[in-house]
């Protein structure tokens, strides 16, 4: 009788892959809200917690300072980015413009390929939602927004939009665990997909503006009660 075979044990990561799974891990621990807005990280804490190696984990620090979510400071060493009200206002009116501007660029009706794609990223995304998948919520969400963006047929737009989306990605993270805000993302994405079978790209563009309010709000509304003397 022969031996069994030896199952082959599993590969290990590549350098690459263990870089990304260190800034994975690391960015959604801040944007989950498990490393609250200023919170030092100190990089002897996140090797011990991600397993990874000190260049690993300086180098996961200096990706998220690039995406604007992490502060880095002369003696004081790297930070979780704390933004506050009239930061978030303004940062916000940056993306709506920007947003505004890619929904009207958008050719309507559009084509059915267009229609076909996001309708099979809203199933994912509602499929992520219903098993309360936060990482999966969160990337099936972007996804569905770049490949809406993407149609306005200006890279350049779209690059400056997902520059922003990941700068409010600690304002609007949160939401994705909110019952509430969940539904309503649910439906603004079913109506926009509705909308980019007809001709109206104004009501497009504003659907798509009203979309980032909720988050927005949120976050506004939890560094004010932070604010409120105890």
């Amino acid at each position: 009788m022969k031996p069994l075979a030896t199952p082959p044990e599993p590969s290990a990561l590549s350098r690459e892959e263990e870089q990304a799974e260190v800034i994975r891990r690391l960015e959604e621990d801040i944007i989950f809200g498990r490393f609250a807005p200023g919170s030092r990280l100190v990089e002897d804490t996140l090797m011990s917690r991600y397993g990874a190696s000190r260049h690993f984990v300086r180098q996961g620090l200096f990706q998220l300072e690039r995406q604007g979510i992490v502060l880095r400071e002369k003696n004081i060493g790297a930070t979780v980015r704390f933004y506050s009200a009239e930061e978030v206002r303004q940062i916000y009116e940056v993306r709506e413009m920007l947003t505004r501007q890619a929904a009207l660029m958008i050719a309507l009706p559009a084509p059915a390929g267009l229609i076909e794609q996001l309708s099979e990223l809203q199933r994912q995304y509602c499929a992520r939602a219903d098993a309360q998948d936060l990482r999966g919520i969160h990337e099936a969400n972007d996804a569905f927004h770049v490949a809406l963006f993407s149609a306005c047929g200006n890279p350049y737009l779209v690059r400056s939009l997902q520059d922003y989306m990941n700068l409010t990605l600690p304002m609007r993270a949160k939401n994705l665990a909110d019952k509430e805000g969940l539904a309503l993302s649910r439906r603004q994405h079913e109506l926009m997909i509705e909308l980019l079978k007809g001709r109206d790209s104004w009501a497009l563009a504003q659907l798509c503006v009203d979309h980032m309010q909720y988050s927005k709000s949120d976050y506004l509304g939890r560094i004010a009660a932070d604010d409120k003397p105890q």
